[in-house]
């Protein structure tokens, strides 16, 4: 996968919103690989800021809507790992600052 289109998938990645924290999940750490193979299938890495996260299906969702919009995406594959585990650490400056941590 070229650098214009992993560009364009975490640019359309930010406008899925963790309806928790309302930061996307780009800023947040979330989002740990973004791969597309020959037959447009593209399998996004990510984790959940906790284990129970019962929104987990709801950003699924958002991610799949967002990402069919792309004529280069045929089709999304989401993958939950715990591994690492997310910290507040993985924030973008920006998350850090919309939420007010240091």
């Amino acid at each position: 996968m070229d650098a214009d289109l992993k560009e364009s998938i975490l640019g359309a990645l930010e406008n899925v919103i963790d309806p928790e924290l309302g930061i996307d999940i780009v800023n947040l750490g979330l989002v740990y690989d973004v791969d597309m193979d020959d037959e447009g299938v593209c399998k996004i890495t990510m984790t959940l800021t906790s284990l129970g996260c019962p929104l987990g299906p709801v950003i699924v969702d958002q991610i799949k809507t967002v990402l069919s919009e792309l004529p280069e995406v045929k089709d999304v594959d989401v993958n939950i790992v715990w591994n690492p585990p997310w910290n507040k650490d993985m924030m973008s400056r920006y998350a850090k600052m919309a939420l007010g941590i240091r």
